[in-house]
């Protein structure tokens, strides 16, 4: 919980006090701090150093745009899967060159833009906030292709637009990254990539097309994958095809390995990052030596364990069955539980026994809780069956490792605004991103209706 301690009883994000935080922004809001997020980004960059691996962060992890700058200025480019997020990373100032555009349904729309800023839907309303015209921006650095039918849109487009595309091919490779089914990516009953035995022939197909130029090869077989051993079955089916495709005359220049690196949501449940590292730079070194470039696609590992959800216990109720916890975070502002059945770590703001860590030894005293929202679904919790200290209405809860899907997957659901974003970064707090009002969420829906006639709202 790096960035998080309880200091004399009270929770902070590095030297900020969270009640502090929740007076000032108020319930639910995320909370991330800025050291954690540094020191997870140089620990995943030191682990891969012998590659020397360009570092694309997946916005969809967390895409708030100081996150993105923060991130940015620390070197990293720009991972991104729809057009929104395109915009996103340009306007967190990272150069096009830096971008890779993943994901399985790009629209035309999507690709113009990706390769001609005037397509860009910022290019008139960019002004009216402070960015730069989108005009001139150029190219993304690459494009990573799932089908021959997205290949042949991105050649068309490409030739319409005189320009020749740079492209990765992702493989699906048909190993089994041992996660959950709802994000394995790299079985062959999956929807992404293009199998592995047709990809010799599909460059093949492809060779000297003007609008688009096969470069790469892309892989991401799943998130987050716990095991270290899934990584080389799919770098195995990788290096293969590198082999088989320069034998053909097809020279691979860029390897984009994705992410997928997982981080403990429980202390020890995954192997540490340098485990993966040391597994896989000594089957890609002498390759990087001859001039390979690789790339990896890090989000959760890098913002999971620097953000958390700040939420305030609304009512307790105590049943025959069981005692609800009930707060105004639920799944609407944390959907990973109600999802993927997820486990975050939860705790009180104010604590004044031992620092609970993980509770890998429950303490006495606790009583098994299910930890719910307000929303009008049996699945909105954040807990079940979580032992608990006693807790009461207007307490503070922290639920950890909330950084990484956490935003990026908030809903609106009942008529909830999405939560307020705030950004710690030793003792500065700065409000990133503030809470959704209900004006905001009714206005296009009140700018669409007809008129009313008059004195129908007496």
């Amino acid at each position: 919980m790096q960035g998080f301690s309880w200091q004399d009883g009270v929770l902070h994000a590095d030297s900020v006090p969270l009640p502090a935080l929740a007076e000032a922004v108020g319930t639910p809001t995320y909370v991330y701090s800025a050291s954690s997020i540094r020191a997870a980004y140089r620990r995943l960059e030191q682990a891969f150093a012998p590659l020397r691996p360009r570092l694309r962060y997946a916005i969809k992890a967390s895409p708030n745009l100081q996150l993105c700058r923060l991130l940015q200025g620390l070197g990293a480019g720009m991972d991104v899967v729809s057009g929104g997020e395109l915009e996103r990373a340009w306007l967190a100032g990272t150069p096009m060159s830096e971008i890779v555009f993943a994901g399985v349904g790009k629209s035309d729309v999507e690709i113009r833009a990706a390769l001609d800023g005037r397509a860009s839907p910022l290019a008139r309303a960019a002004r009216g906030f402070g960015a730069p015209d989108p005009a001139g921006r150029g190219p993304v650095g690459l494009l990573n292709v799932e089908s021959e039918s997205e290949l042949a849109a991105i050649a068309r487009i490409g030739r319409e637009l005189g320009i020749r595309a740079r492209a990765a091919v992702r493989v699906n490779p048909n190993v089994d990254p041992h996660t959950h089914e709802y994000t394995t990516t790299g079985k062959e009953e999956n929807k992404f990539g293009i199998d592995a035995d047709q990809i010799v022939e599909l460059f093949g197909r492809w060779d000297g097309d003007p609008g688009v130029e096969l470069l790469g090869l892309h892989v991401h077989i799943g998130s987050p994958v716990p095991r270290v051993e899934p990584y080389a079955e799919a770098i195995a089916v990788l290096e293969l095809l590198i082999d088989q495709l320069a034998a053909r005359g097809h020279r691979i220049e860029v390897l984009d390995l994705g992410g997928g690196w997982p981080v403990p949501y429980r202390e020890g449940e995954v192997p540490p990052i340098e485990a993966y590292a040391e597994r896989i730079v000594p089957l890609l070194a002498e390759r990087v030596r001859q001039g390979l470039t690789v790339c990896l696609e890090p989000g959760r590992s890098i913002l999971a364990n620097s953000g958390l959800l700040l939420t305030r216990v609304q009512h307790i109720k105590r049943g025959r069955a069981k005692t609800f916890v009930i707060c105004d975070g639920g799944m609407q502002s944390l959907l990973r539980p109600a999802l993927y059945r997820a486990f975050h770590f939860l705790w009180p703001v104010a604590w004044s026994g031992p620092a609970p860590a993980w509770l890998e030894e429950p303490l006495p005293g606790l009583l098994p809780c299910d930890v719910v929202g307000p929303i009008c679904e049996t699945g909105d919790f954040l807990a079940r069956g979580r032992p608990l200290p006693p807790v009461f209405r207007g307490d503070l809860l922290a639920v950890f490792s909330a950084g990484a899907y956490g935003m990026s997957m908030s809903l609106n659901y009942n008529d909830h605004g999405r939560p307020a974003e705030v950004l710690v970064d030793g003792g500065e707090a700065r409000l990133i991103r503030p809470r959704q009002a209900l004006e905001a969420l009714l206005e296009p829906e009140l700018e669409a209706l007809p008129l009313v006639p008059a004195g129908a709202w007496a």
